[in-house]
């Protein structure tokens, strides 16, 4: 079976499942396991050159918000159909995270194949963990896609049982810089697994934009900052437009030290396997705790 994954946390489930030798196509973001996506042709490419924009910049131009307006991504078709796909893995969540829906869609019906496209749409931990089995049924492991669910989730569970009966740190977390956006979907879960009570966004909402006002009348006990598709290094350059908000000193997060910097794209803000270990790494920030593998300074910084 021939697949084409669209999203990068689609790469993540195949590869999650044993079958990334199948995957015949993907995106110029998919990164993960390295070596083994590095072999894989890149049939998408992005219309706006994000590392010279700042993130202001980039939400005015996707339509003034950073989960609105057109997608930024574009589809080789040419290639894509030289490809000759079984499986087409996509999303329809947000237009703005990878290629459009409508858009894979329109361009698999010009295909001269019998090519299925499965659009993956979690918004909860659960979701997330399902979807392993929705695509592992496509793909003709279904067992092995529960076994690998119920591995997961024994981790969560573990996760959850080294942080009970702790003090519970209120917890903002921001997907964006500017505007101000707080991670909704899955990432409350993630936070109250390891630990913390989730503020500013409830467990599988679908966020918008907050004001600052917003984050300081919270006063959260810990800020995490996980920027969509950004990594620490991109976070932390441009963190002078949150560091610089009037009264950013004056939270209690801030002054008890408790703000960090984590690796979104891998482990927050795309619905993949690795949202477990997001879970585990923030029961190490949250409360010191080591639910998994210990955490490492690529997947934590202060800041």
């Amino acid at each position: 079976m021939r697949i084409v994954s669209l999203l990068p946390a689609a790469t993540d489930i195949v590869a999650e499942l044993g079958l990334s030798a199948r995957l015949v196509g993907r995106t110029h973001e998919c990164d993960w396991p390295p070596r083994e996506v590095a072999r894989v042709p890149v049939v998408t490419g992005a219309d706006l050159d994000q590392d010279r924009l700042t993130s202001r910049e980039i939400s005015d131009a996707v339509g003034g918000s950073a989960h609105s307006g057109s997608s930024l991504y574009t589809l080789d078709g040419e290639a894509l159909a030289a490809l000759r796909p079984d499986v087409v893995l996509t999303q329809d969540l947000c237009d703005v995270c990878a290629v459009s829906y409508r858009k894979v869609s329109e361009t698999v019906r010009l295909l001269d194949a019998d090519t299925r496209v499965l659009s993956l749409e979690p918004r909860t931990l659960d979701d997330v963990l399902d979807c392993l089995v929705t695509v592992g049924e496509l793909l003709g492991v279904r067992e092995r896609a529960e076994r690998r669910r119920a591995e997961l989730r024994a981790r969560l569970d573990r996760v959850r049982a080294a942080v009970a009966g702790r003090d519970r740190p209120r917890v903002v977390a921001i997907e964006w810089l500017d505007p101000l956006w707080p991670a909704g979907h899955w990432v409350p879960e993630q936070i109250t697994a390891a630990g913390g009570t989730p503020l500013l966004a409830a467990p599988g909402e679908h966020t918008q934009p907050m004001t600052w006002e917003a984050v300081r009348a919270a006063r959260p006990d810990a800020v995490l900052v996980l920027p969509c598709g950004f990594s620490p290094e991109r976070t932390v350059r441009e963190a002078a437009s949150l560091t610089g908000l009037p009264g950013w000193a004056e939270l209690p997060a801030v002054r008890a030290g408790r703000v960090r910097v984590l690796d979104g794209p891998s482990y927050f803000n795309r619905p993949g396997p690795r949202v477990v270990r997001g879970a585990e790494i923030l029961a190490q920030v949250l409360h010191g705790v080591e639910a998994g593998e210990p955490v490492t300074p690529s997947e934590v910084r202060a800041l």
